[in-house]
């Protein structure tokens, strides 16, 4: 077999080189608050198949991407306290919007979407609330505008919807931060259940290429391919091509072309 020639010739790295750059990456993980979180011993039911552990870092980063798609909305931000353990305890997604605080890696049980049955009744997201006393007491802490919406999305995906609907009613948005902010609110009816009033929410939203997605991601799992096909279509185009949104953008698309 011939090499491709931008790798033909080269002789790879001692194992021991490649060894120590993982565990400098994991140190430097560790510090930041982003390293994987200890494994606690106990069996999860709802894993089928074993799966590998999620990265939180990788996590972290999908988990800010929507702020990028919104211009005006700049910021900086700050690891909420046991993000480690919430991203490795949590409970797989199947319809799952893009938003502060979601990451593509939550869909990581793809049997239900594949098996080809019905898409709408997959919408129900996980029941389970995570014990988040740390969670809590760091979104206490989240005073700007940006870090409290983050909060909030960080409280959805942990399952405290009171909390993090309590967040996004007390602020009232800024012009920069308003199409975050209408967003999120779209985000936690559809993951609180409320399927209908979310996707009504995104269509009323100006486009941008999170409500493109979560319209077309809404349509999917409400029954209307078509509408699907064409929102999923423009988000998927939008979307870094190595990106893990892009890759659940291509996935859903698969799944609407199919209906």
């Amino acid at each position: 077999m011939t090499l491709p020639s931008h790798t033909a010739g080269r002789t790879p790295p001692p194992l021991s080189d490649l060894f120590a750059d993982y565990l400098r990456g994991q140190t430097a993980a560790h510090a930041q608050g982003l390293g994987f979180a200890p494994p606690s011993g106990e069996v999860e039911p709802y894993e089928s198949v074993p799966v590998q552990p999620v990265d939180p870092r990788q996590a972290w980063t999908d988990a800010l991407a929507a702020a990028d798609y919104f211009p005006s909305a700049k910021a900086t931000w700050t690891t909420p306290n046991d993000w480690p353990t919430l991203v490795a305890g949590r409970e797989p997604a199947v319809a799952l919007a893009f938003c502060l605080g979601n990451f593509p890696q939550m869909v990581r049980n793809l049997h239900p979407l594949l098996a080809g049955g019905d898409l709408t009744a997959l919408r129900a997201g996980p029941t389970r609330v995570a014990a988040a006393p740390a969670l809590i007491e760091w979104a206490q802490t989240c005073d700007d505008e940006a870090q409290a919406l983050l909060a909030a999305g960080v409280l959805r995906v942990a399952g405290q919807f009171d909390a993090a609907a309590d967040i996004l009613r007390r602020r009232q948005p800024s012009a920069e931060w308003r199409g975050v902010h209408a967003n999120e609110t779209a985000a936690l009816a559809w993951h609180h259940g409320r399927a209908e009033e979310a996707a009504g929410l995104w269509q009323a939203q100006a486009e941008s290429v999170p409500v493109l997605f979560n319209r077309g991601m809404a349509a999917l799992f409400l029954g209307e391919a078509v509408a699907a096909r064409e929102a999923l279509t423009r988000a998927t185009a939008a979307l870094p091509d190595t990106g893990a949104w892009h890759h659940l953008g291509r996935l859903y698309l698969a799944l609407a072309a199919r209906r």
